[in-house]
C-alpha cells in the first residue's frame, strides 16, 4: 500500500502518476480528433503487426506506436470495428482471430496495451491453430488480474478481477507464454500487482504508470526489435 512506501518513493510514484494521467488525457484528446484512416499503416515489406489497444482505447490511442512501426517498413494492422474495446475479452479475441483469418496474416507480431494483452495472449493460447501469430508484445497487460477491478462497478472493468474466470483461464493457460514480452514499469497505478507473466520474457522499466510507459523509449525498441527478429 501507498503509506507503507517511504517518502521519497511515494513522492516519485505520485509524480508518475500525475504523468500518466497527463499522457493519456492528450493521447485520448488526440485519438478522437485526429484524422482516422486505418488503411494507410497497410503497406510495408516488413512482418506484418497487428495492435489491439486497452479497454476504452481506441487503435488511435496507440498511433505513436503505430507511426514508428510503419515508418520501419512493416504494415500495420488494426480492427477499427472494436471501437473503444468494451465487448468481453473472448468475443474480442475471436474477432482478432477472424482478422488474421480473413486477411489471411501470417508470421504476425501482435503489439497490445493493458487488456490488449488478455486479447492477444486468448488468441495465442485458443484460437492459433495454424500459429499465425509469431509473438506479442505487450504493454502494462493484467495478466494475473487487479485487485482493484473486484471493487468496480462497470462490467467492462470488474472483468479485470483475479476471480475473474477468463482471467482465471488465461493465468492456467502457459502454452503461449514463451512467445509473449510482457512490458511494465515498477509502479502501475491500475495493476498493482505488475505485469510479470511467468515463462514469457519480462521487461520491467525503471518508470511508471499505465500509459506513459508506451511511449518509454525501451518500450519503443522493445517493439521494434519483436517486428524486426530474424524469421
Amino acid at each position: 500500500m501507498l503509506h507503507h512506501l517511504a517518502p521519497g518513493r511515494l513522492v516519485r510514484h505520485a509524480v508518475w502518476w500525475v504523468q500518466d494521467y497527463g499522457y493519456a488525457a492528450v493521447w485520448q484528446v488526440r485519438a478522437v480528433t485526429s484524422p482516422r484512416d486505418p488503411e494507410r499503416y497497410l503497406d510495408g515489406t516488413g512482418r506484418p503487426v497487428l495492435v489491439i489497444p486497452g479497454v476504452w482505447e481506441t487503435w488511435a490511442f496507440l498511433r505513436p506506436m503505430i507511426e514508428r512501426l510503419h515508418a520501419e517498413g512493416h504494415p500495420v494492422h488494426v480492427l477499427d470495428d472494436l471501437r473503444w474495446n468494451s465487448r468481453p475479452v473472448e468475443a474480442t479475441a475471436r474477432d482478432v482471430a477472424a482478422y488474421l483469418l480473413g486477411h489471411g496474416l501470417t508470421d504476425v507480431v501482435i503489439v497490445a496495451h493493458s487488456k490488449g494483452g488478455l486479447i492477444g495472449k486468448y488468441v495465442m493460447a485458443l484460437l492459433d491453430e495454424t500459429r499465425r501469430v509469431r509473438s506479442m508484445v505487450a504493454v502494462c497487460s493484467p495478466f494475473s488480474g487487479s485487485r482493484y477491478a473486484t471493487w468496480l462497478v462497470l462490467p467492462a472493468l470488474r472483468a479485470f478481477s483475479p476471480r475473474d474466470a477468463t482471467t482465471m483461464l488465461l493465468a492456467r493457460d502457459d502454452s503461449a507464454n514463451a512467445r509473449i514480452t510482457s512490458v511494465y514499469g515498477e509502479f502501475d497505478p491500475h495493476i498493482p500487482e505488475g505485469s510479470e507473466l511467468p515463462g514469457a520474457v519480462n521487461v520491467r522499466l525503471h518508470a511508471g504508470g499505465h500509459f506513459r510507459v508506451l511511449a518509454h523509449p525501451r518500450t519503443i525498441a522493445t517493439v521494434l526489435a519483436a517486428a524486426a527478429e530474424p524469421a
